[in-house]
C-alpha cells in the first residue's frame, strides 16, 4: 500500500457504527520499541466502527508499548499505524488526540489536585469537551463535580478518566488496564459501559487487559500478545471457549500445529 499523508480533521469520514466498516485503526507489521531495541515484532491488527477489540497479555508482553505507539508517544522502528485509512507517520501525539484518538492510561491519568468539574475544562488546542456525554454514561460523576480526584475512590477515578475521554467523542478508545487495583465487581459495572459506548457511538475500542475472562465478555474479538509477538487471535466467544489454547498462548508456549516461526517463535494461531 502507498504512504498517505495523516488525515486531516475536516476529512474525517463518516463511519458506519457496524464492525463491517473499514478500519478505523489497522496496525500493519507494526515493529516498536525503546533505544533501538524492539519491543513489538511485526504485530498486525484491526479495531472496526463499534467493536470492541480485546488485546491480552501477561506483564512485559508489549500491550502498553502498543497502545503509546498509536497515541504517537513512541516512535515506530517498522510498520505503520493506520487511523482512518491514513498513515499516521509524522503525526503528533497532540494531533492524533485532535482528531480521535483517546487514550486512557494504565493508572488513569487523572490529577489529583483538581476537581471533576476542572477535568473536563482541561482539553487539547482547538477542543471542548462535553462533559454532558460523560455523565450519560457515568451519571455518578455529575454529583462529584466539586470533589477534587484524590479524594474520589479508585472506582470513580476510573469513571472520571473514561468519563473524561468520552467527553472528547472519539473515533477510537484505548484503555490500558482497566481493571488495575480494582475489586472485579466494579469493573464488572465499568466494562459494560466501554460496550455500550461503542455500541451506541460507532466508536472503535481497544482494550488492554490481564483479566482475560472480563474482557471476553465485552470484547467481540481479541488478540493475544507474547513477548512482543501476535501467538493467538479469533471472535472472543471462540477465545473464550477454549481458555487453555489462550493460557497456553499467553504465556508463550503454544507452537501452531503446523509448526514454528524462524527462531523458534510460535506462529500466530486463528481462532473462529
Amino acid at each position: 500500500m502507498s504512504e498517505q499523508a495523516a488525515p486531516s480533521e475536516s476529512a474525517i469520514p463518516v463511519q458506519a457504527g457496524t464492525a463491517t466498516a473499514a478500519p478505523v485503526l489497522e496496525l500493519d507489521g507494526l515493529t516498536s520499541g525503546y533505544n533501538g531495541s524492539a519491543v513489538l515484532r511485526d504485530i498486525s491488527l484491526t479495531v472496526h466502527p463499534g467493536e470492541v477489540v480485546a488485546l491480552l497479555g501477561a506483564n512485559g508482553a508489549g500491550k502498553t508499548t502498543t497502545l503509546l505507539t498509536i497515541s504517537g508517544i513512541v516512535k515506530p522502528m517498522g510498520g505503520r499505524v493506520l487511523y482512518l485509512g491514513a498513515d499516521c507517520k509524522g503525526s503528533s501525539p497532540d494531533a492524533r488526540a485532535r482528531l480521535g484518538v483517546a487514550h486512557v492510561p494504565e493508572g488513569r491519568g487523572v490529577f489529583f489536585g483538581l476537581t471533576v468539574a476542572e477535568h473536563f475544562k482541561l482539553a487539547h488546542r482547538g477542543e471542548t469537551l462535553d462533559a454532558a456525554a460523560a455523565f450519560q454514561y457515568f451519571p455518578a460523576l455529575e454529583s462529584l463535580t466539586g470533589r477534587r480526584a484524590g479524594l474520589l475512590s479508585g472506582g470513580e477515578q476510573q469513571m472520571l478518566a473514561l468519563g473524561r475521554a468520552l467527553a472528547r467523542k472519539p473515533r477510537l478508545l484505548m484503555i490500558d488496564e482497566l481493571s488495575l487495583g480494582l475489586a472485579p465487581i466494579i469493573v464488572e459495572r465499568l466494562l459494560p459501559v466501554v460496550r455500550n459506548y461503542a455500541k451506541d457511538s460507532g466508536c472503535g475500542v481497544l482494550l488492554v487487559e490481564q483479566h482475560v475472562e472480563l474482557a471476553l465478555t465485552v470484547a467481540d474479538r481479541g488478540y493475544v500478545l507474547s513477548h512482543g509477538e501476535i501467538t493467538t487471535y479469533g471472535d472472543a466467544a471462540t477465545l473464550k471457549a477454549n481458555p487453555d489454547l489462550v493460557l497456553s498462548s499467553y504465556l508463550g508456549e503454544q507452537a501452531a500445529e503446523e509448526g514454528q516461526a524462524p527462531g523458534g517463535a510460535p506462529l500466530p494461531r486463528h481462532l473462529g
